[in-house]
């Protein structure tokens, strides 16, 4: 189990599998939030600069079993956490997460790395203020991703699983396993689900209720540049009442 947040910033993670649109939705809801005046800050999943240039290799060199690649991500995520996300969210900032340790969850386990070991690995992590899962079929995963790009990836396809010589099939078949796990923790961490097949408005409009709800009386970081134009706008005001 993760601990309660007890910072005096609040975290809001997206998740799901490849091709559920949720990276789409949190974009939106980073620029809305800046928009708003708020401090927010953006991570997103294997993006680490130190293990950056060891996961490519890996991953092109098809080196990781389910374990070592299960520790690589981990690493990342540490790295992360204590270097950015753990600081900022201290500091009272809104940090969004494309992904969080929920994707270890799924897709290290969906490998057969122990539930336990894996959720051992990420358990100085706080539980999200808001946990969003965006549920979508396999089918249109597929569509959508081969749709967006030439490619399905070697390890997003789960091909080091051997589970089928087609990449097209592999991916069904290991994303179907990582999207069982996912169901699995919806109760366990308390993941608001949505219908990742409604148009990209309605999702939206649903996760700003969500976001609101969750920021509702809270104050946090003053965002800088806001607070340094608001105050020179007070200053010009005070100014012209002065001239008249």
């Amino acid at each position: 189990m993760l601990k309660p947040n007890t910072t005096d910033g609040k975290l809001i993670i997206v998740e799901g599998i490849d091709g559920s649109g949720k990276s789409t939705q949190i974009d939106l809801i980073y620029k809305w939030l800046q928009d708003k005046g708020k401090s927010v800050y953006f991570s997103e999943w294997n993006s680490s600069p130190l293990v950056k240039s060891t996961t490519r290799l890996g991953k092109k060199e098809r080196l990781f079993t389910p374990t070592t690649f299960s520790l690589i991500q981990a690493t990342d995520f540490a790295d992360r956490w204590e270097n950015h996300l753990y600081p900022l969210l201290k500091a009272g900032v809104i940090v969004i997460a494309d992904r969080y340790a929920f994707t270890a969850f799924a897709r290290d386990v969906a490998r057969k790395v122990d539930p336990k070991w894996v959720r051992n690995l990420y358990s100085f992590a706080v539980q999200p203020d808001l946990a969003l899962y965006f549920r979508v079929d396999i089918d249109t995963a597929v569509e959508r991703i081969l749709t967006s790009r030439a490619k399905i990836k070697y390890y997003e396809a789960g091909m080091d699983l051997k589970l089928s010589s087609s990449k097209a099939e592999s991916f069904k078949l290991f994303q179907g396993k990582v999207l069982d796990e996912y169901e699995k923790m919806i109760k366990e961490f308390n993941f608001e689900v949505i219908d990742a097949k409604k148009p990209v408005e309605n999702q939206q409009k649903e996760i700003r209720r969500l976001v609101d709800s969750v920021l509702r009386g809270w104050q946090g970081l003053p965002n800088p540049t806001l607070s340094a134009k608001r105050y020179e706008r007070k200053l010009r005001q005070a100014k012209a009442v002065q001239e008249k």
